[in-house]
């Protein structure tokens, strides 16, 4: 297989999923990796292909299975929960391409001693995904124990820990304290909790190595990655572009702006807005991204209009956030659903404390049981610097548009 795009899509653009056959016959059979040498040497080359986590926190992935293989009884889990409303990339990926993802989860599950696989999917995929699997069975093509969960439908529902904790007891409860998963997570064993589209990469790295992974994106984040672009563009779409492809061509993959933009939401709800001029010529990368305080977090770009109000589409995502605390601690029952508040004031043009609201947010930020505050908090922040013109607009009953842009799905009381 080349390494031109797409990698990890169907190359015809198919929207079905792809038989065993058909997979076999587009990327051949994986490697098999049964002694502990033959592990090693595919943890190794994961590390030299420099792959981290398409799930948001981009941890290096090879550290992951490391930590995992040090373990006693490990287990394997691949995280398709995709609880993040602006996202489909994951979806997509588990709808057209199944048993790369599979072959991912199997090979992860080889690389740490695991006998299990746990595959946990939205509920959208998980025909598809039943079929894969009964498939391999027929097939006898399997090594490890594949076990398939339908994933919660909670935006907290994709944190590892969360993650865990479905499986166990059907509650998506995520938590930050120690230890972690990967010391301690599924019936006690250490776990490694890893995104389905990096199972479907690490999938592609073992067949073809690190020089062919690296030989797209930047050296620092290279590969390529899905993105979910979506908002005023003609062909809202999943793409997969090199890491470090402009944020314009991403856009422009998508059929160009269907509008003059004023803003790009970057990462997803836990991400940040800039403003579009800014963005539209920087890397989509970490590093491109950077100084801006944004990053590709979820892999999602949301294209704001001119024509609609950038403090109305946060309101509405934050009130939707405020209502998918999962209630464990106070600064995500309560302080979310004050800083919820206070941003429907600023949004509605009534009266609000744009300083009372920042003082929330510091002592919000941090102080969760679990990410979610904080990312919350990130979104508001970045909302707040870059629609600054618009707060002074409100307060005088003025509004450049009330058009519901970013997709907010019925909300939950806090």
């Amino acid at each position: 297989m080349g390494s031109a795009l797409p990698r990890l899509l169907p190359a015809d653009g198919a929207a079905g999923p792809v038989s065993l056959a058909g997979h076999l016959a587009r990327y051949g059979p994986p490697p098999v990796c049964p002694g502990r040498q033959q592990r090693e040497q595919l943890i190794a080359e994961v590390g030299r292909a420099g792959l981290t986590g398409r799930g948001g926190a981009a941890y290096p992935t090879a550290r992951k299975l490391t930590a995992v293989a040090a373990g006693h009884a490990p287990v394997v889990v691949a995280n398709g929960t995709e609880g993040e409303p602006a996202s489909t990339k994951d979806k997509v990926l588990m709808a057209r391409s199944p048993q790369l993802v599979l072959d991912g989860a199997v090979l992860a599950a080889e690389m740490v001693g695991a006998r299990e696989a746990v595959i946990v999917v939205h509920p959208a995929v998980r025909g598809v995904i039943d079929q894969a699997v009964a498939e391999r069975a027929r097939a006898g093509f399997d090594r490890v124990l594949i076990k398939v969960r339908t994933a919660a439908a909670r935006f907290v529902a994709g944190q590892a820990s969360a993650v865990v904790h479905w499986i166990e007891r059907g509650v998506p409860a995520p938590i930050a304290s120690p230890p972690r998963v990967s010391e301690r997570g599924l019936r006690g064993a250490p776990t490694l909790v890893q995104n389905v589209e990096t199972l479907a990469h690490l999938a592609l790295i073992a067949r073809y190595g690190a020089a062919w992974f690296r030989f797209l994106g930047t050296p620092a984040e290279p590969g390529s990655m899905l993105v979910t672009v979506l908002g005023a563009v003609r062909e809202p779409a999943v793409l997969e572009i090199a890491t470090g492809t402009p944020v314009a061509q991403a856009i422009e993959a998508a059929g160009g702006a269907s509008a003059p933009l004023q803003a790009l939401l970057l990462g997803g709800y836990f991400g940040d807005w800039v403003q579009a001029a800014v963005a539209m010529g920087r890397p989509f990368s970490s590093a491109g991204l950077a100084d801006l305080g944004a990053g590709p977090g979820a892999g999602v770009i949301a294209a704001l209009p001119a024509g609609a109000c950038g403090l109305v589409q946060t309101a509405r995502v934050v009130r939707y956030l405020a209502g998918e605390s999962a209630g464990q601690c106070g600064p995500c029952r309560l302080g979310l659903d004050a800083i919820a508040g206070q941003v429907e004031r600023l949004a509605d043009g009534r009266v609000a404390d744009p300083g009372l609201l920042r003082r929330w947010l510091g002592q919000v930020d941090g102080r969760g049981g679990c990410a979610h505050p904080s990312g919350v908090v990130r979104l508001v922040r970045s909302s707040l610097r870059i629609f600054d013109a618009e707060l002074a607009q409100h307060a005088m009953g003025r509004c450049c548009g009330t058009a519901e842009v970013l997709p907010v799905p019925p909300g939950r009381s806090p």
